[in-house]
């Protein structure tokens, strides 16, 4: 496996690729076989270095031209030249990318290439772009975050550490829509103590009959507890043991699951509505497995809980209102679509800099209204 330094995820496009062009084996004229797989830039280097010494010992001269045929051995050199050049290629493209991000534009390093809403082309095309991020208060902006990153997942927490670092105080509550909730997320706010107002991806899912009728999943059977041991009852009243526990690691985070099986489910007469994509005839001694993550449940719940009471309730229209109304008046009625600067830093400015104005034009709205209010009751007295 090609491993360059500092790089640790390996898009799959490019390994493809290596596989290709370095998964050969050559053969020259005096039998000597040189193999060119899993090789590093300075590998080929050195294997390039044996090529020039084999040519010297056997009087090959490299030939250059129209008209001039070139040895193999010649041949091979020129590859092995243009594949360590792409191979650098690759490794410039990691460096800049780093480990979040897959792509990256040539006009702006820092961008990333998202795929926008307003798609005029209708073929999904990708452009450079930034994830902007506000945390706003009774209407107000308080302060943003510009990330490269595609989705949301991991830009609660620096917006969170931010409004510490500047206000010098750590919320009480966070309201966020359903692309703020992970497991990191989460356990972050409780250990903070700062309780979640975040919307779960499967809220709407929750309510509907399939989601109560699905006897595959955990929170459709029974629990009980045997001798201080955690056990679930299938639909056909067989019992799932805890027979491992795994983890799993991503994006510098470590989840763990805990696995529960059946002991045989042979006979059982809903193993086509309990066993995921189940076939008759090849799963026909499969039996029942599910993983279960407790931790990333609980704080589901616990969520979900407090979304779904009154004040939850008030908390997402609010959010609504307040957040989404910023972001549909920015991009719909003062068409502000695209950056004018390049780079995070820049944009950054640019952003908060017409946030400023936005909250003075918010404020001077409001404090028109108070006045227009105390005239009209300064008038009735008069009168």
């Amino acid at each position: 496996m090609l491993v360059i330094e500092g790089m640790d995820k390996v898009r799959s496009v490019i390994e493809k690729n290596r596989k290709r062009k370095l998964s050969k084996h050559k053969k020259l004229a005096n039998n000597t076989v040189i193999e060119i797989d899993n090789c590093s830039p300075l590998e080929i280097l050195k294997l390039q270095k044996n090529l020039n010494t084999i040519a010297t010992g056997e009087g090959i001269e490299f030939v250059y031209g129209k008209g001039k045929r070139k040895p193999e051995i010649q041949q091979l050199y020129e590859e092995l030249e243009h594949l360590g050049q792409r191979l650098m290629g690759y490794k410039e493209c990691f460096e800049i990318m780093g480990k979040d991000r897959n792509s990256y534009s040539k006009t702006d390093l820092e961008a990333t290439f998202m795929r926008m809403k307003e798609d005029h082309m209708l073929n999904g095309q990708l452009k450079p772009a930034y994830n902007v991020q506000i945390a706003v208060e009774n209407y107000f902006i308080i302060h943003g975050y510009v990330s490269n990153d595609r989705t949301d997942y991991n830009t609660l927490i620096p917006v969170l550490e931010k409004h510490q670092q500047v206000f010098g105080s750590i919320l009480e509550e966070v309201t966020a829509d359903s692309g703020y909730c992970s497991e990191k997320n989460l356990l972050y706010l409780k250990e903070k103590g700062i309780e979640s107002y975040i919307k779960l991806q499967d809220h709407e899912k929750r309510k509907t009959r399939a989601y109560a009728e699905n006897i595959s999943k955990y929170y459709n059977m029974k629990v009980e507890v045997f001798e201080d041991e955690q056990f679930y009852i299938c639909h056909d009243g067989r019992e799932l043991r805890h027979i491992r526990t795994e983890t799993k690691e991503q994006n510098g985070y470590t989840q763990t699951f805990e696995v529960y099986a059946c002991a045989d489910c042979s006979g059982c007469e809903h193993k086509a509505r309990c066993l995921y994509k189940y076939n008759a005839e090849k799963d026909a001694e499969k039996n029942k497995v599910m993983k279960i993550n407790e931790q990333w449940e609980e704080l589901r719940e616990k969520s979900h809980a407090n979304i779904q009471s009154e004040r939850g309730i008030l908390k997402r229209q609010t959010r609504s209102i307040q957040t989404e109304g910023h972001f549909g008046d920015i991009k719909e009625n003062e068409n502000f679509r695209r950056f004018n600067y390049r780079s995070a830093d820049k944009v950054y400015k640019e952003f908060m800099l017409y946030a400023i104005g936005r909250n003075i034009n918010k404020y001077c709205r409001f404090l028109n209204e108070k006045l227009k209010k105390f005239e009209g009751k300064t008038t009735e007295k008069t009168a």
